[in-house]
This record gives C-alpha cells, sequence and structure tokens, in this order.
C-alpha cells in the first residue's frame, strides 16, 4: 500500500449553541472530534486525522482520495461550515513509533528497595536489559 507524506482533508465544523464544535471528515468514517473554541477545534482535528490516518497504514487499508472540497460545501446545513485539514505524515509517524509505553514489571520488594536507595532509573535499566537479550546494542 502506498503512503503518502501529505494529506489533505475536508472536515465539517457543526456549531451547536451550548456544545462544543463538532468534527467529522466525511470521507473517513469513524474520524470525528470537537473542541469548545474553534482553534481548539481545528486543533483536536488534525490530531484525530492525523492518528486515524496513521492507523489506516498500520492496519493496510485502502485510504481513500479527500472529497473535492466545493462538493462536501454543497451538502451543508446554515449551521457547518468545510475546512481543510493537513497533516505531515513523517512527523506523526515517527512520534508514534517513537512515543514511550507504559509496562508494568514485578520484582522482589527487597530489590525494589535498593534500587531505589541506590537512585537507579528502571526505564533506562530495563531498555539496556531489552536491548542486550534482543542483541540491539550498538
Amino acid at each position: 500500500m502506498k503512503t503518502n507524506d501529505f494529506y489533505v482533508y475536508p472536515a465539517v465544523l457543526t456549531f451547536e449553541d451550548g456544545y462544543d464544535i463538532a468534527v467529522t471528515f466525511p470521507d473517513l468514517p469513524g474520524c470525528a472530534t470537537s473542541g469548545e473554541t474553534e482553534k481548539e477545534a481545528l486543533d483536536m482535528a488534525k490530531e484525530a486525522l492525523s492518528l486515524h490516518l496513521f492507523g489506516m497504514e498500520k492496519d493496510g487499508d485502502e485510504i481513500p482520495e479527500p472529497s473535492a472540497f466545493k462538493e462536501v460545501g454543497k451538502s451543508l446545513n446554515a449551521n457547518e461550515c468545510v475546512v481543510l485539514i493537513e497533516v505531515f505524515m513523517p512527523a506523526v509517524r515517527m512520534s508514534q513509533e517513537n512515543k514511550s509505553i507504559n509496562r508494568t514489571v514485578t520484582l522482589p520488594a527487597w530489590l525494589n528497595a535498593r534500587a531505589l536507595e541506590c537512585g537507579v532509573n528502571f526505564s533506562a535499566v530495563l531498555q539496556e536489559a531489552l536491548k542486550s537479550q534482543l542483541h540491539m546494542n550498538k
């Protein structure tokens, strides 16, 4: 499957009194978010789009072509507007593939206490041990 570095999709912002601004992507069912302000809604739209597309890429799903901006605008209600949201995928891919995750480990209480006394960085030790176990030391 071919992936792109840039994607630009139309998003529909829906304004309802007393509610957050809803954001949906007509071409990507299930990709939706919201924000209290226009800026927050747009920021959240960019994050939602980038993570949705990243997930599709990882799953090997076919990424649809975006609809034409003016075509999406033809079917809007008075309380809606269409905007284009652009994402740069190399940055998204790198951040998602290099993000830290939490793991729970179990060890004897005496070993934990001694390591804490010595100021051991548990994450660093575990990373080094895993790299050694997997023969990944540089």
